[in-house]
């Protein structure tokens, strides 16, 4: 290493490095990965020195800043130094690797193997169901998702064989490393995920600060900002769109609280009393049966073990017959949504065929442009007077999660009222009156990508129900409170 990074290395292990040092170091650290190993030993040689001085080897090493009288060991003196304290430290470090926790389970949901409080060492670790918010040994805050397999290597090396993680990494844990079988990503202080699926490539996603990725046989690593993302295959590394709704986090496991079996039973109650309704079309909550017709990728739901389709590629869809050659004056559509920014200008939530063929009745319903909710049939008119832009009845207010969260989305319609009502998470958002109103029909449609580049959908979709009748306020609120997986 050069004198330069011993000095930059030096001046932030005191903490007195200058902003102009600290991104010169920075660009040292992403340009050389020796740099940035040697950084991480040295980081950790300091914490020992720190321990040892104090009287002991701790259990963890907390995160700056540190005392402010310390070691100055530069060039020559830092290599002699280390040499002197290889044996007085060979027993400790060795004590240390041995016993210290590379991380502890912060929080589990519906992850019984992986309760709060346990200490992860190394060894395989598999999760089956739910998810698990763990604090490694150096700050950073992880979440993995079910179905999941990894291992710690290090309290800097995590490797994920498959699953998803996110991960919130402070400055004290900077360089930490998650190996995949298809690439490598090094956070540099940041906000980020990975998806390592169970065939093909991984994937990873920045949502804040900067992460360097190479995949497996790459010659050259990648810096990826915030915005970002990068799939690692054959040994290349190539843009992606970001998917904020495809990763839980660790704000967002707080927010999911406990008795999670308790509130999947209620449920699971008000789903059962639903299939009972002599006014059902459909119930689809993806746990039974070998699946539908179609492309798109089986996760879990919004409850631990449950299953959900998620769409990512233009393309991916999930075929339907619903109702065959019937038609309903009288309609509620509803269903549990997590969906990502609009790749496209509609998510396209269920679209019924044979809208270009001006079959009236035909339904639409999406996320549109403005990321509020439509609802369109071919044949119905708006109101005269209606703004221009609005010939199909829309939400008032965007009804997507600005943090990617669950979202219960219902339209209700009735014919014979001619109008429109739109809900999110329970709550009446709006009616739109329509001057023109035919029966609604369906027949053959999709769940996701509509025959066409503008009706992508990219996130989830759990529960979704068709049913030939009107609910009222109250229905809608009680079957959002009753599936609401936060507390």
């Amino acid at each position: 290493m050069t004198d330069e990074f011993d000095r930059l290395t030096q001046a932030y292990i005191d903490g007195t490095i200058a902003e102009g040092d600290s991104a010169r170091l920075n660009a040292i650290l992403r340009a050389d990965p020796n740099a940035r190993r040697e950084f991480a030993e040295r980081l950790n040689l300091d914490s020992m020195i720190s321990a040892l001085a104090a009287g002991g080897v701790p259990d963890r090493i907390e995160p700056r800043p540190r005392p402010a009288r310390r070691l100055a060991l530069v060039g020559a003196r830092w290599l002699a130094a280390a040499a002197c304290l290889a044996l007085l430290l060979g027993g400790a470090l060795w004590w240390q690797n041995a016993s210290r926790a590379f991380a502890t389970v912060a929080a589990s949901v519906g992850a019984d193997a992986l309760p709060a409080g346990m200490e992860l060492r190394g060894g395989d670790f598999q999760l089956q169901a739910g998810t698990v918010e763990m604090v490694s040994a150096n700050g950073a805050r992880l979440v993995i998702e079910a179905p999941a397999e990894f291992r710690f290597e290090s309290a800097q090396r995590l490797h994920m064989k498959r699953g998803r993680l996110s991960a919130d990494v402070p400055p004290a844990a900077k360089g930490f490393t998650v190996i995949t079988p298809s690439g490598n990503a090094v956070d540099l202080g940041t906000r980020f995920g990975i998806d390592v699926p169970d065939s093909g490539a991984a994937e990873v996603h920045v949502f804040e600060g900067e992460v360097i990725a190479k995949a497996s046989g790459e010659t050259t690593e990648r810096s990826l900002l915030a915005g970002d993302a990068v799939k690692m295959a054959d040994g290349a590394s190539s843009a992606r769109d970001l998917w904020s709704a495809a990763f839980i986090q660790p704000d967002e496991m707080r927010e999911f609280g406990k008795a999670v079996s308790e509130r999947r039973a209620r449920s699971e109650a008000a789903l059962a009393e639903l299939r009972g309704d002599p006014a059902i079309i459909a119930l689809l909550d993806f746990e039974s049966g070998d699946g539908f017709p179609g492309a798109y990728r089986l996760v879990q739901g919004r409850w631990p073990g449950s299953r959900a389709p998620e769409f990512i590629n233009n393309g991916d869809h999930i075929k339907l017959d619903v109702g065959g050659d019937g038609e309903w004056d009288q309609l509620t559509l509803a269903a549990w949504v997590r969906l990502d920014h609009l790749g496209a200008p509609f998510q396209s939530l269920l679209h019924a065929d044979g809208w270009d063929g001006g079959k009236f009745g035909k339904v639409h319903w999406m996320v549109n442009q403005a990321a509020t909710m439509r609802f369109a049939m071919w044949g119905n008119k708006p109101l005269e007077g209606t703004p221009e832009g609005r010939f199909y009845p829309d939400s008032r207010t965007p009804v997507l999660s600005d943090k990617g969260r669950w979202v219960h989305l219902a339209a209700v319609y009735d014919a014979a009222a001619r109008t429109v009502r739109f809900y999110r998470d329970g709550r009446f958002d709006n009616e739109v009156p329509q001057a023109v109103a035919f029966p609604a029909r369906f027949g053959p449609a999709q769940i996701g990508n509509w025959n066409r580049e503008d009706r992508k959908l990219s996130g989830r979709v759990d529960e979704l129900i068709i049913l030939g009748r009107t609910m009222v306020d109250a229905e809608v609120r009680d079957l959002y409170e009753a599936g609401n997986p936060y507390f």
